[in-house]
């Protein structure tokens, strides 16, 4: 039989592994080097000081500037009692100082078996979350997925630009191919190639934040919140809207780094929050301040709405239309498309489908993950 702590360690040891997977998962490199850097500066400075640890991961994880945001992020994540992954539990005085890092504190003495069990049953429980509906959560279900979304990320879609690159293959280029001919005093030379250079295109959100849509729109922010941030470190653009009788531009309250704050600077700024639903003149105006301007043009726009219209649809219908005319691609995503018996009957929604290029499911956190892939695509 093992010794208690011996087991308590491993255990421990389990918990900062996952957590090293977990930024590698948000885009930080972190190597195997860098993992066992991790684990040997937590046993040096202590498992169970919560901010030494902190401290030793960014230490030894981060590789640049850049990583330092997404470690607060997924650290927080990860080792904040808020959203229920591994965190700070109540400690009692028969239990080792680490316990606190461990996924839960039954059984940290008992061996390494009902650990396992344990960590098993926990992503099960995780995994099971990730496809309930949003709408459907209690108050504690809904912290513990709002530290899900931290493994969301946007790989975000891409257009041909005008201009050539040098590249292994592809088109000939002609005039780099004369130059390394004449470098040779007009001997035969290498054969130069090219392409046409690539950019992120630019994805716009447009977030139904209507009556009938509340209970989805603290999820809806926090999808948007997550692929704002995800664009900021891969060089894409993601700009958000709120809609319903009125538009909202909430970029800027997005961009702030922690996802509880960015909510509240966004709720802050919407003025028909849980309001009527005046799609088609608020799309309307989208398109005659920003879509025309060019922020929707040749963009990924994404509108999340059920469809339930108070004007009249014919409008939704002009104004969809326009939509796609400028952009490059257009996403419904209503809440209710993948609950079973689902029908697209609504006004609303049988005005813009026509004129929509995929009409996805949005109410959990799986299909917001299909979501992602179906941008980076496009």
């Amino acid at each position: 039989m093992s010794h208690p702590t011996t087991t308590t360690v491993h255990a421990a040891d389990e918990v900062l592994l996952g957590f090293t997977r977990a930024l590698r998962a948000a885009g930080v490199a972190v190597t195997q080097d860098r993992a066992q850097g991790f684990l040997a500066a937590v046993a040096a400075v202590g498992v169970d000081d919560r901010q030494a640890t902190y401290w030793a991961g960014r230490a030894t994880l981060c590789a640049s500037p850049d990583d330092l945001a997404r470690y607060d992020q997924v650290f927080a994540a990860w080792f904040d009692p808020r959203d229920g992954l591994p965190r700070a539990q109540p400690r009692e005085a028969s239990r080792p100082a680490s316990a606190h890092l461990l996924p839960d504190a039954e059984g940290a003495g008992g061996g390494g078996e009902g650990e396992e069990d344990l960590v098993r049953a926990k992503a099960s429980a995780a995994e099971v979350l990730r496809h309930r509906d949003v709408a459907s959560l209690d108050a504690a279900e809904r912290r513990r997925l709002a530290g899900m979304f931290v493994r969301l990320s946007l790989r975000p879609p891409t257009r041909r630009t005008a201009r050539h690159r040098a590249w292994h293959r592809g088109e000939v280029d002609a005039s780099r191919t004369l130059r390394n001919s004449l470098r040779q005093l007009g001997e035969p030379g290498e054969i130069a190639w090219r392409r046409r250079g690539v950019r992120p295109r630019r994805v716009v959100l447009l977030v139904d934040v209507s009556g009938s849509m509340s209970a989805y729109a603290d999820a809806l922010l926090r999808l948007a919140h997550r692929l704002t941030q995800s664009a900021r470190t891969t060089g894409g653009t993601v700009e958000t809207f709120t809609i319903g009788t009125r538009l909202t531009h909430v970029t800027r309250a997005l961009r702030t780094p922690d996802a509880d704050r960015a909510i509240v600077a966004a709720g802050e700024v919407v003025p028909d929050w849980s309001g009527g639903t005046r799609l088609g003149e608020t799309l309307r105006v989208f398109l005659d301040r920003w879509g025309q301007r060019g922020l929707a043009r040749g963009a990924v726009v994404v509108v999340f709405s059920d469809g339930w219209e108070r004007g009249g649809a014919e409008l939704l219908g002009e104004q969809m239309a326009r939509l796609q005319r400028v952009a490059h691609r257009v996403i419904w995503v209503n809440p209710h498309r993948g609950k079973a018996g689902y029908e697209p009957l609504q006004g609303g929604v049988l005005a813009a489908l026509p004129h929509c290029d995929d009409f996805l499911a949005g109410h959990s956190l799986a299909t917001f993950a299909d979501l992602t892939e179906v941008i980076a695509r496009a």
